[in-house]
């Protein structure tokens, strides 16, 4: 369960953007993160882990923007709007390069196949809350 929702409602203001969008970004963001490093730390339990080291570069990488972008989300006061474009513009980026890459392992390694899926729901919500956002 998370407690993204519940909070942003007790926000004391308008957030000026659609919450529930905002919501699942947050939520997609820290769920991405969580999945990445599992994912990098699985790979570095393989036997092939030479083969994988590129996929768990990305995964690292991967939770990394995903956890920037996750926590500058969650803070509404002040928020700066090109900050906020420029890091889901980030986040969709390190998503899919992670998605592409753990896809290539996907059908040797079930945490590849997770991660990848987990990267593309991410990607999708910062997309959706980057065309949510007010010009």
């Amino acid at each position: 369960m998370t407690h993204v929702q519940p909070m942003l409602d007790t926000y004391p203001g308008d957030l000026g953007v659609d919450q529930a969008a905002l919501a699942e970004c947050i939520a997609a963001c820290f769920d991405c993160a969580q999945t990445c490093t599992a994912c990098a730390d699985a790979c570095l339990g393989e036997e092939m882990v030479a083969e994988l080291r590129r996929c768990i570069r990305t995964d690292l990488d991967c939770a990394a923007v995903c956890t920037a972008t996750g926590q500058v989300l969650s803070r509404q006061t002040a928020r700066d709007p090109y900050l906020v474009r420029a890091l889901l513009e980030a986040c969709r980026a390190a998503c899919r390069v992670c998605a592409e890459e753990c896809e290539q392992h996907a059908d040797m390694h079930e945490h590849c196949r997770i991660c990848a899926e987990v990267c593309r729901r991410c990607e999708a919500a910062c997309a959706d809350l980057l065309a949510a956002l007010p010009a």
